[in-house]
């Protein structure tokens, strides 16, 4: 057997334009990149677009912006199979002339009365043959009464058809749980299962990889090649991707639309890394891999036959990782459109970079996601914070005490005639001392005074960058809201 760096690699992502890319959309999209990639081949994109009922509006669009922000780029294509009918059809005239195939008049409403009877008696849904077996003259007369038919595929009645598949090895199917399907529909369409065929033969597809779920359609598929006398390409179906609690993932734990992710704030390279470990290691250690790393090491030897599990919290862990990563100019830029579109409006823009600079310089190491970037600054770029009064007079001071010390703190500073952190380190740590107060309990009082929460990146740097009249505009405004509260 040849290797594949002996022989043409190509492979496809072949998605259809029936909803919008989720992650296993993406994932088999991956893989079959890395793949191609790894071995130097060549990766096609082909719209599958021939359910033409259940075609949605606008996912071609969104199928080629994700993957073009995650760098999934494509060496062929996009090509259409609705711009391939011809080809398809002549396709289907070749099986029926070489009685591989036969025409099928039998409408939806008799389909539906003998699925019903089928369920009725506990039987696996399958087509009955009914019209597998016309005379010349019943074929006429069912023409004749303006009947169209469709094109149905003649499963062999017995024997069986075994293919390996290159992750879960030798799979065999008994030709009697097949049915004979259909090949092209009434309105001269094909189904997936004829124009995934002729396009990948026409295209020389080497590998095809997919998702588990097309596994039990691909004894189908190695029957059209054989009738068509046509040499099939490798076969390596995807393990499924399930939700934390092994049940189908649902949009609570991430089977929604890729583009949401990027709304939310993903980085393209931190999704790659983490999809790519979705069914696939490369060791029982190693998460965190470079794009240029995965390409090296992937194989289909190191995908696994179980089930991969979604994990939202490992998402945002590793994306965080890779916004550390970012130069300081970088998270700048990359976060610059969130915070454009999550501040508040009462926010003055257009927002002056280099002051943002200095804020994000103290919010990267926090930020898991550049959606939380607005939530995290927020307090740096309003002109009056909105206090909780309850979370002011839960601090770990009592409200004289902190109105006593913020007193005094506002005194201090307001003399100060340089405002940067080393110097108001050196202020609030002595004025700690000099009013016998914790630490933890002054500088709290002054982080709920400065930011309006508890938890804030470090005080004295928050303070240099809010600056002087704004810290002491925040402290004027604190003592005012806790001074009602203060005991006589």
């Amino acid at each position: 057997m040849q290797s594949e760096s002996e022989t043409s690699v190509r492979l496809r992502f072949a998605p259809s334009p029936t909803g919008y890319p989720h992650l296993g959309n993406i994932r088999t999209a991956l893989f079959n990149w890395l793949f191609a990639r790894h071995h130097g081949g060549i990766f096609i994109l082909r719209i599958e677009d021939t359910d033409t009922a259940r075609k949605v509006e606008g996912a071609v669009d969104i199928i080629l912006d994700s993957l073009r922000w995650l760098g999934l780029e494509w060496d062929e294509g996009p090509y259409f199979q609705s711009q391939r009918l011809s080809v398809y059809r002549e396709t289907a005239q070749k099986l029926l002339d070489e009685d591989h195939a036969y025409l099928c008049y039998c409408s939806p409403e008799r389909l539906e009365a003998m699925r019903q009877e089928q369920t009725k008696r506990k039987q696996p849904p399958k087509y009955d043959q009914h019209c597998r077996n016309l005379t010349e003259q019943e074929k006429s007369q069912l023409k004749a009464a303006g009947i169209t038919p469709v094109v149905r595929f003649k499963t062999p009645l017995e024997g069986e058809t075994t293919f390996h598949d290159l992750i879960y090895g030798r799979v065999t199917f008994k030709h009697d749980t097949l049915d004979d399907f259909v090949l092209l529909k009434s309105d001269g369409y094909p189904t997936y299962h004829l124009a995934n065929i002729v396009d990948d033969h026409l295209m020389a597809i080497s590998h095809v990889l997919r998702a588990e779920e097309w596994l039990s359609s691909t004894p189908r598929h190695v029957l059209l090649y054989q009738a068509l006398s046509w040499q099939a390409p490798r076969f390596a179906h995807l393990p499924m991707i399930l939700g934390p609690e092994r049940a189908k993932l649902s949009k609570r734990h991430g089977a929604t639309n890729i583009s949401e992710y990027q709304k939310q704030g993903y980085l393209p390279d931190a999704m790659i890394n983490f999809l790519a470990l979705l069914g696939w290691s490369l060791d029982d250690r190693t998460e965190l891999l470079s794009r240029e790393e995965l390409i090296r090491h992937f194989s289909l030897e190191r995908v696994g036959k179980t089930a991969a599990i979604f994990n939202r919290e490992k998402l945002e862990w590793m994306n965080g990782v890779y916004l550390r990563r970012l130069s300081l100019g970088e998270f700048v830029h990359r976060a610059m459109p969130f915070l454009d579109r999550d501040l508040p409006d009462s926010v003055r823009r257009p927002l002056d970079e280099s002051y943002v600079s200095q804020v994000l310089s103290l919010i990267q190491e926090r930020a898991k996601t550049l959606a939380e970037v607005p939530q995290l600054a927020d307090f740096f770029f309003l002109d009056e914070l909105r206090y909780d009064t309850g979370l002011l007079l839960k601090g770990k001071l009592d409200a004289k005490s902190a109105t006593g010390a913020i007193t005094i703190a506002w005194q201090k500073l307001e003399k100060l005639a340089t405002w940067d952190a080393a110097t108001l380190e050196g202020i609030l740590r002595s004025l700690t001392t000099e009013l016998n107060l914790r630490t933890g309990e002054f500088f709290g009082s002054l982080r709920i005074a400065i930011t309006g929460r508890t938890a804030a990146p470090p005080l004295f740097q928050t303070m240099a960058v809010l600056g002087k009249e704004k810290c002491l505009k925040r402290f004027k405004m604190t003592l005012q809201l806790l001074l009602p509260s203060c005991p006589n």
